[in-house]
């Protein structure tokens, strides 16, 4: 009893060196940002030309101090923007790098998944179906392998390998029968392989004939579509405004230079400039937040529709459990049940047929289950042949040559019910066999059944079925429940989102494994039963069903397709190469980056690192929050434009004195920039995030409500900062005290709006007892600054502020604490109409 040598690979050393020398495995990416790209993006942002505008303005008035303040500020606007965005950018290009093609490596003997990205010339790769081939190389094993690569040469029928004798030049291009190479990009479709990377990169034949993986257009998210239709509406209306004043200003008062600085002044105040850059930042941080959950995103979209889910579809193998499998029990033909530990022979010959049966290396739960029993096999001299799964038959055969004996071994394992079928079994046997299975499916085990045939030497047969098989026994693997899947379950359920578990097990063993976890087992529907149902039919029981067993992978499209057609919100886990359309027609497809394959991933939104169900609950969660909070800062961009535009407006209508410029209003954006950025981003979750309904997904981010309560902010702050300018004028204060009662009014009530917003169900005393790092951050840099505008005489003259007296704070202070007393009482009726959250599917 003897083993074959395994490969031993590059040493972690070597691949390191490989890889600093030729670089990464990846092709040149045209839609990264570069700082120098980042640059030309903000210098062409419509705020800078307004500063710019408003310093030379300045300068044609002759104040050279204004005009150099406004460029400092104008330096400072680029240089927070620049760091803002290149700090988004290097979350994505870390994303960019784990949501990369993984693949199975050797090296130092050990098998690894790393990104496609750290694939270096030399390394041994394992190829499955279902794999996208990470780099170009030469075949040193095969199994029935057939690759697509039909991206490379446009023919889409598969073409089989075969193993190189390694004295081939790699010059062969793609295409064509039995070739010994496979190519970067190219996907297996069938059988498994073990193969030396030859070329990375650009030096790979993908790279060579010029091939893009990123050009591909995709359709912009809806958030983003809307929020461009706010902006441009707002930006239109705020021109129109603007070249109003301007006209007021010169033909009113004469003075057509402080017209276009009032002009500038208030495009400043009413540009919604800030709408773009939260989503931005918000879309950023949410993938980034939903990748610490162990769940990274490929597709913006997927983070705006995990609030709205109705129906989540999970697999049981790996992700309800711990895809850990172990053979709790072998049942023989006779009956009898027997420990796997047992030294009966014939259950001994069970495990040892289960190990011939499976791939000569093996990564499937199942098949590592029979191998670590450590059960030593024959070790034949070749594979001869393997007949893998197949739709209309579940089950699998591997056929080995040993070199001393002029007859062949089949070894066979799969559903009872098919290898009761490949064995010919008499109706009562076979009945018998169906009953065995059946009681060990109700105790929660994974059933496979086994058998074995010995063939003489010579052509073997097209199909597995012309063997005679002989059936040796069935064996019951258990894989525990994850043990935070019930709380898991339960957290969904109270979300408003129907569990549905989806498995290829019997009847029996899923309903036990969904009645652990939390899942009505009773609401059942099996494969063969559904094949049997029209569409309408199938949207029927598809209303109330909770588990469906002896799914079939191609079946799962028609279930996403029901729920769809249902109006549910469809979330579908998937890992298999013929999962790829379901989680493609869900509304969020979830690949399993553990044990899926390359096509599942990239057919789905979002990918789980450990393929554990309760990162898809913390992902859900986290998506509540992040529009949660999306919808926070909206309302306070809609409320905060208000009473600046109101106060750089009502001099000229009330007679006033102008009283704020440029200068003023960039300050002020200084403020406003970083709360809708940062401050909204980080805050945590409502209390009720998992205990409402899913919105529905049609619902817009800028509803009726959310505007109405933004105006409604922002007219009352009006009214607070102006009654604060009118009494500062009836006590007969000058211009600039007024100008600077004025500003501290403004500011002290844009962090009333902050505490105000910072949540839409908690009282104000629940949500300052709620911590934030980055509020406290911002309200220290807020005191700072407002200390220094108010204190240092020289930035004092610059801003044209008088010094105030503790009464005129303290004057100032309390209109922005009534403004917040105001608004907290009123929060409460507004919430009413929906201003918390956008509308629910269901009641």
């Amino acid at each position: 009893m003897t083993r074959a040598t395994s490969p031993v690979g590059l040493s972690a050393e070597e691949a390191a060196a490989r890889l600093r020398r030729d670089g990464p495995n990846e092709l040149p990416r045209p839609e990264r940002r570069t700082l120098l790209r980042i640059i030309r993006d903000v210098l062409s942002e419509p705020m800078l030309a307004l500063l710019a505008g408003g310093g030379l303005v300045y300068l044609l008035l002759g104040d050279t101090v204004e005009a150099l303040v406004l460029s400092v500020f104008a330096t400072l606007s680029i240089v927070i923007t620049i760091v803002q965005e290149s700090r988004t950018e290097r979350v994505l290009e870390a994303l960019r790098d784990l949501t990369s093609p993984r693949a199975l490596v050797i090296r130092g003997g050990t098998r690894t998944r790393i990104p496609g990205r750290e694939v270096v010339r030399g390394d041994l790769i394992l190829l499955a179906e279902g794999d996208r081939v990470p780099a170009d190389a030469l075949l040193a094993e095969s199994s029935d392998l057939q690759v697509d690569e039909s991206l490379l040469t446009g023919e889409s029928v598969p073409v089989r390998k075969k193993t190189g004798s390694g004295e081939e030049p790699f010059s062969s291009r793609p295409g064509g029968d039995d070739l010994p190479q496979v190519f970067s990009g190219s996907l297996v479709v069938r059988g498994s392989g073990l193969a030396e990377v030859t070329a990375t990169g650009a030096d790979s034949e993908i790279g060579r004939i010029g091939a893009s993986l990123g050009g591909l257009e995709t359709e912009a998210p809806r958030l983003q579509t809307q929020t461009r239709r706010v902006v441009r509406a707002f930006a239109a209306a705020s021109a129109a405004v603007c070249l109003l004043v301007v006209a007021i200003y010169g033909v009113a008062r004469g003075s057509w230079l402080d017209g276009f600085l009032a002009g500038i002044a208030l495009g400043m105040s009413l540009l919604p400039e800030e709408f773009p850059v939260v989503l931005a930042v918000f879309m950023a941080m949410g993938a980034w937040r939903i990748s610490r959950a162990r769940v990274l995103t490929r597709r913006a979209a997927a983070i705006e529709s995990l609030g709205a889910a109705t129906v989540l579809c999970t697999d049981k193998t790996g992700t309800l459990t711990e895809n850990r499998m172990s053979i709790a029990e072998i049942r023989l033909p006779d009956g009898g049940a027997h420990a796997p530990a047992s030294a009966n022979p014939r259950v001994r010959a069970v495990i040892e047929t289960g190990m011939l049966a499976s791939a000569p290396r093996p990564s499937d739960p199942m098949e590592l289950a029979f191998f670590r029993l450590g059960v030593e096999r024959a070790a034949p001299a070749e594979l001869a042949r393997s007949y893998p799964l197949r739709p209309d038959l579940l089950a699998m055969t591997q056929v080995w040559r040993t070199p001393d004996r002029p007859e062949q071994v089949a070894a066979a394992k799969g559903a009872p019910e098919a290898i009761a079928r490949l064995c010919g079994l008499a109706p009562d046997q076979a009945q018998a066999v169906a009953a065995g299975a059946e009681a060990m499916a109700a105790e929660g085990l994974r059933v496979l059944g086994v058998a074995r045939a010995v063939s003489p030497s010579g052509p073997l047969p097209e199909s597995q079925t012309g063997f005679r098989f002989a059936f040796l026994g069935l064996v019951g693997l258990a894989d525990p429940l994850r043990p935070a899947v019930p709380a898991a379950v339960a957290e969904c359920r109270a979300a408003g989102i129907r569990v549905v578990m989806i498995t290829g097990d019997y009847p029996a063993t899923a309903r036990t494994i969904a009645r652990q976890a939390g899942i009505d087992g009773d609401c059942l529907l099996a494969g063969d039963e559904l094949s049997t149902l029209d569409d309408a039919a199938l949207r029927d029981r598809a209303r109330a069903a909770t588990v469906f067993a002896r799914i079939m992978p191609e079946q799962k499209l028609r279930i996403v397709q029901a729920l769809k057609a249902n109006g549910e919100v469809v979330a579908m886990t998937g890992d298999g190469v013929n999962d790829a359309p379901s989680l493609k027609a869900a509304h969020i497809g979830i690949a399993m980056g553990g044990r899926g394959t390359d096509v599942a991933r990239e057919a789905a939104a979002l990918v789980l690192l450990d393929d554990d169900f309760g990162s898809i609950a913390a992902a859900v969660r986290l998506g509540r929050r992040i529009y949660d909070n999306l919808r926070k800062a909206m309302g306070f961009i809609f409320a905060v434009h208000v009473p600046i535009a109101g106060l750089t407006v009502a001099p000229l209508m009330l007679g006033w004195p102008p009283l704020f410029g440029p200068v003023h209003i960039a300050v002020l954006e200084m403020v406003i920039d970083p709360i809708c950025s940062l401050v909204f981003e980080a805050e945590p979750e409502e209390d009720d995030v998992m205990r409402r309904p899913p919105r529905d997904p049609a619902a817009p981010l800028f509803t009726p409500a959310l505007i109405g309560w933004g105006l409604l902010q922002g007219g009352l702050a009006f009214v607070a900062t102006a009654g604060a300018v009118w009494t500062a004028s009836a006590r007969g204060m000058g211009p600039d005290e007024v100008r600077a009662v004025a500003f501290v009014s403004l500011v002290l009530s844009i962090l009333a709006l902050v505490f105000v917003n910072r949540s839409f169900s908690a009282s104000l005393l629940n949500a300052v007892r709620r911590p934030s790092a980055v509020l406290l951050a911002v309200l220290a840099a807020t005191a700072s600054t407002l200390s220094a505008l108010l204190l240092w005489p020289a930035l004092r003259s610059l801003f044209r502020f008088a010094p105030l007296h503790p009464d005129d704070l303290g004057a100032a202070a309390a209109s922005a604490i009534a403004l917040l007393l105001a608004l907290e009482a009123l929060k409460r009726g507004w919430s009413r109409v929906g201003v918390g959250r956008a509308s629910t599917i269901r009641p």
